[in-house]
């Protein structure tokens, strides 16, 4: 199976631990960020074959597949042997955008 991870989706994994790590500057150390980061993308190599797929649950991804683990949800589109992840989202931000004042 080849795995095509796009532009937005490595921006969505690095963004959100980089802001972690800013976040807890003093007890989120450079190591637990690039494990956190590494798990990250190893579970997108988990899409099609242990990841259930799923559809997706915000409007945002409509027209795509949905897959999850428990940190990290993956939009993607899956054409014969190719898993194209579109974007990511992290489960604790799996909601979709309202303008509720």
């Amino acid at each position: 199976m080849k795995y095509v991870i796009r532009k937005r989706c490595a921006q969505k994994i690095t963004t959100f631990y980089r802001n972690v790590s800013r976040k807890y500057k003093h007890t989120y150390s450079l190591e637990l960020m690039e494990k956190n980061v590494t798990e990250a993308y190893d579970s997108i190599f988990q899409i099609e074959s242990t990841l259930v797929r799923r559809q997706p649950t915000i409007a945002r991804w409509k027209g795509y597949h949905m897959a999850n683990t428990d940190k990290w949800y993956f939009a993607y589109t899956f054409d014969g042997e190719t898993v194209t992840v579109i974007d990511a989202c992290h489960a604790q931000n799996m909601h979709d955008k309202t303008n509720d004042k």
